[in-house]
């Protein structure tokens, strides 16, 4: 599946989903209509731009709220790997588990990579900011992390 066309654009519904998280409680997207949601899908916990991304998104958590933000971020890790990454780094936002990979299909992020000429399937790193109604109003797709959650932050604000 190409990342360009698969997985909801800007404007579009954004695909519905209920994850078990590292709380061991489960997050669903329909539990979070009123609000807009930042979903972010990362590669793998505790590696390092993806606990870059996630320390970063935590430290911008309160403007998240104050701007009426939830932050989600999803994996393929288990909520087991992802309480462990919460405590490691103190992180402060829900981690969902996708670990049979509907989230990531759905999005259209579960994307073949090549690494020194090595093919594998694996997570893009990709961002979906979901407005109060469930429609997708921003995507950012092979997300660089310097500055990235920063970006969000002013998306969601603008909406």
């Amino acid at each position: 599946m190409a990342a360009e066309s698969g997985g909801p654009h800007e404007g579009d519904k954004a695909p519905a989903f209920t994850l078990e998280t590292d709380a061991g409680e489960k997050v669903k997207l329909s539990d979070l209509k009123g609000k807009k949601v930042v979903v972010y899908f990362y590669p793998k916990d505790d590696t390092p731009g993806c606990t870059k991304e996630s320390i970063a998104f935590t430290g911008k958590l309160k403007e998240f709220e104050k701007a009426g933000t939830t932050v989600v971020g999803i994996s393929k890790d288990s909520c087991a790997s992802h309480a462990k990454f919460r405590e490691k780094y103190a992180l402060k936002h829900t981690l969902g588990a996708d670990e049979d990979g509907k989230v990531v299909n759905a999005y259209g992020v579960w994307v073949e990579k090549n690494m020194y000429g090595k093919k594998s399937m694996g997570i893009e790193r990709a961002t979906f900011l979901i407005d109060e109604k469930g429609v997708v109003q921003k995507v950012w797709r092979k997300v660089s992390v310097d500055g990235h959650a920063e970006a969000v932050l002013e998306a969601a604000r603008a909406l």
